[in-house]
């Protein structure tokens, strides 16, 4: 019989797409009060693997990541979601084209892998609660990031895995002077 274990805390971050005009400002100042301060931010990237938001976000989509300085558990992970949600429609056009001005993906990394949350249940996720889905979306194996089947083409990209490279070490630091 295995004994049940803690989990341990986990590296927080949230992936943003957005339009173009679009001032990210407001937005990250919402994040920084309920998450707290922002250790990493990327370059913003063009979000061109796909044009599933263009319908609801318009053409030209831009795509940046904000990690957090504080560690999160895993279990946290459906209410950030649920919040960012929130948020969503907080900054949401309301006119009579009721369009989203912001795509926000909370995720985690442990030293394994990435894990992100969904709204959408397919057969490789699994049920957090809350009406949101876990799922493993990067692997960390022989010292780079390993994709699977299902990966989002964008995070198929080097330049996102050089970013989540430097997250990586952020959290291998604060797990060091953690004694974890």
């Amino acid at each position: 019989m295995g004994i049940p274990s803690a989990p341990q805390a986990v590296k927080f971050f949230t992936g943003i797409i957005f339009s173009p005009g679009n001032d990210l400002c407001g937005l990250k100042d919402k994040l920084i009060n309920k998450w707290g301060g922002i250790d990493l931010e990327s370059p913003v990237f063009s979000f061109t693997q796909t044009d599933y938001y263009e319908h609801e976000m318009g053409p030209s989509l831009s795509k940046v990541f904000f990690s957090f300085e504080k560690l999160i558990y895993p279990d946290k992970l459906a209410q950030t979601k649920q919040y960012s949600n929130r948020i969503e429609k907080d900054f949401a056009d309301r006119g009579e084209n009721f369009s989203r001005r912001f795509n926000i993906d909370p995720g985690y990394l442990t030293l394994s892998k990435i894990v992100l949350a969904s709204t959408k249940d397919y057969s490789h996720r699994i049920y957090l609660g809350d009406n949101i889905y876990g799922e493993v979306t990067l692997l960390y194996q022989n010292k780079k990031f390993e994709t699977l089947p299902w990966t989002y083409p964008d995070f198929t990209e080097p330049h996102y895995h050089k970013f989540f490279f430097e997250i990586r070490r952020i959290y291998c630091k604060q797990l060091r002077s953690s004694g974890t």
